[in-house]
């Protein structure tokens, strides 16, 4: 059905019947709003009317916080997108910890070049001093979340009476803030490397770092930031279409990898889509095939993380950050603190986009919601 006829439908199914004498119409679902209805430009094969109904639910400011931004791209194309108020399709919005997919990619590109080594140690010079156990830390086991090293990423609740704070806040915030490199380096062993799975943004700074080391070794601030910058806009950011990207940086000319990367919706959108074609965009091979599938296979220690992406086979319950055995395996997620969310689907040729700000509580209402929205689209079941 031609999605031009979707007003009609909706104004006929807005017309009093006539019931029974002395009966009343039965109580549904109010139609959608004529902005969720404007935001589909094509049903992508999910039913019309649940769709504009689930894209209403994802604009509830009450029980979802404040959605900025949400764009559905089927096979390459925009299909559907809606945006908040005094946001437009140009704005750029932050994607949280949805750098850490960018600083994946871009760490695949100087794997590419010869330039870093996957299965060799990290090269960060103070752990290879004799002696030091991190030396044994290797590249591939940064990419999965599984260093080792004792990063807290969200407050540790004691006895004290200074409210804590978690390491993550320490070097985005404060006594990091200035060479986040150096804070998130300097942190000891808490286990064997390679041997236990922790989300860390620590990480995704340490990987910035490794790159600008071998992009501009003389580890001046002003030329580290230039030479990232060049390096992504030429080798990663302009290939994918992504020209909307902004990158912050520290003082130490360290890319804030874990976070401080603004671009359009529809521009993260195609990162997703770029995940979902393994590396290619229009045919064209931008980053090598087997990379992509690197990041897209279950890390040892977390099989619902691989790197830089989220996975959709971890066990289901509250640790599962996507859909395991609602929608298919092979989806995968870049997602951000406050719910930003990149939903990739190669079974369906889906990628989905939302933006915005939601506390704790509205962000669970979301993922649910989020969920049921992909599911709409035709092999979006298990």
């Amino acid at each position: 059905m031609p999605v031009r006829r979707l007003p009609h439908i909706l104004a006929l199914l807005a017309l009093p019947t006539l019931w029974g004498c002395g009966q009343s119409a039965p109580e549904g679902p109010p139609p959608p709003s004529n902005a969720s209805i404007a935001a589909i430009k094509d049903d992508g094969g999910a039913p019309q009317v649940p769709l504009a109904r689930a894209i209403d639910a994802l604009f509830d400011a009450e029980s979802v916080g404040k959605t900025e931004a949400l764009v559905i791209m089927k096979r390459g194309s925009v299909i559907s997108e809606r945006y908040g108020e005094g946001i437009t399709a140009k704005t750029r919005l932050p994607g949280w910890s949805m750098g850490q997919c960018v600083t994946a990619l871009m760490i695949g590109q100087l794997v590419s070049d010869g330039r870093l080594r996957l299965n060799e140690s990290a090269p960060v010079p103070d752990w290879q001093r004799p002696g030091d156990p991190r030396g044994v830390i290797t590249l591939k086991q940064l990419l999965q979340m599984r260093s080792g090293l004792r990063h807290e990423e969200n407050p540790v609740f004691g006895d004290g009476a200074e409210p804590p704070q978690s390491d993550r806040m320490r070097m985005l915030f404060l006594d990091g803030r200035d060479d986040m490199a150096a804070y998130a380096e300097a942190q000891p062993l808490e286990a064997p490397a390679g041997q236990i799975f922790e989300n860390s943004s620590a990480t995704a700074i340490i990987l910035s770092d490794l790159a600008a080391r071998v992009l501009a070794p003389d580890r001046d601030p002003g030329r580290r930031r230039d030479a990232v910058n060049a390096y992504l806009k030429n080798r990663v950011l302009g290939p994918i279409g992504m020209v909307s990207t902004l990158v912050g940086y520290d003082r130490a000319g360290t890319m804030i990898g874990a976070g401080m990367v603004h671009a359009s919706a529809r521009d993260w959108a195609k990162l997703g889509e770029f995940l979902r074609h393994t590396g290619s965009v229009r045919g064209a091979q931008i980053l090598p095939r087997r990379w992509v599938q690197f990041m897209l296979a279950p890390s040892p220690r977390n099989e619902g993380y691989g790197a830089g992406v989220w996975l959709n086979k971890a066990p289901p319950g509250d640790d599962a950050r996507l859909y395991p055995n609602t929608l298919p395996s092979s989806v995968f997620g870049c997602l951000g603190e406050y719910g930003q969310y990149v939903i990739g689907s190669p079974d369906q040729l889906l990628t989905v986009v939302r933006l915005g700000e939601s506390d704790a509580t509205q962000q669970r209402v979301l993922h649910q919601r989020l969920g049921e929205l992909v599911a709409l689209f035709p092999g979006g079941k298990e």
